[in-house]
């Protein structure tokens, strides 16, 4: 039986652009099931203590301007530092995402899309017509989707994952979360293809560890 790995993120992060692709590559070869849920990054930062990153002290926000330029190397990922469009709104590809997902089907190529839209090519993803026409090219029925995003079911499971990311553990994005353990941000990537290879049982947070 396939293992699942819980994949919480947020289409606003760069550090889950960053990892996206190496993170399917993992799954994929290790045969994982993939559980995608977009979280409201904002929301959970509430509720962790999480600091939005315009109330960042300076220096945090330079290094993480240094960061992003060596994991874009490390990663060999095209990335702009300060893309046009950001900060931005990602609720409504969250919205589709969580939609192909309910009609079936495998979301992983429109994320990397949206995220490549906005990180690589200056794109304006809070535009419908934009979301839309990513859908269409990864082979989605475009139209179908829309109807379904702006539906009321799609709406209580985007805010669902608020509570099931904080029930879990989750705290920032991306955070793939393996047996009940938490491996969070895309530089933990190396560890969790580690675990899945050793097959070892789960960490938990011990005291007297």
């Amino acid at each position: 039986m396939p293992r699942t790995i819980d994949y919480y993120f947020s289409l606003h992060s760069p550090w889950t652009y960053l990892g996206h692709a190496t993170f399917l590559d993992i799954a994929t070869r290790h045969r994982c099931e993939i559980a995608y849920r977009p979280v409201p990054l904002r929301a959970v930062f509430d509720e962790t203590g999480g600091v939005p990153l315009p109330k960042r002290h300076p220096v945090r926000q330079h290094y993480r301007l240094m960061d992003l330029q060596r994991w874009r190397e490390a990663r060999k990922v095209p990335l702009v530092l300060q893309p046009k469009h950001f900060p931005f709104d990602p609720s409504l590809a969250d919205r589709f995402l969580i939609a192909i997902v309910q009609a079936g089907g495998n979301p992983g190529r429109f994320m990397g899309e949206v995220m490549a839209g906005v990180w690589a090519r200056n794109d304006d993803m809070t535009q419908p017509d934009a979301v839309a026409a990513l859908a269409q090219a990864c082979g989605f029925d475009a139209q179908a989707l829309a109807s379904a995003a702006d539906s009321e079911a799609v709406a209580r499971i985007y805010e669902g994952t608020i509570a099931a990311a904080i029930t879990a553990g989750v705290f920032g994005a991306p955070s793939y979360v393996l047996d009940g353990e938490v491996f969070w941000g895309q530089d933990r990537l190396e560890l969790l293809d580690d675990a899945l290879a050793s097959g070892r049982a789960a960490y938990r947070p011990d005291p007297h560890a």
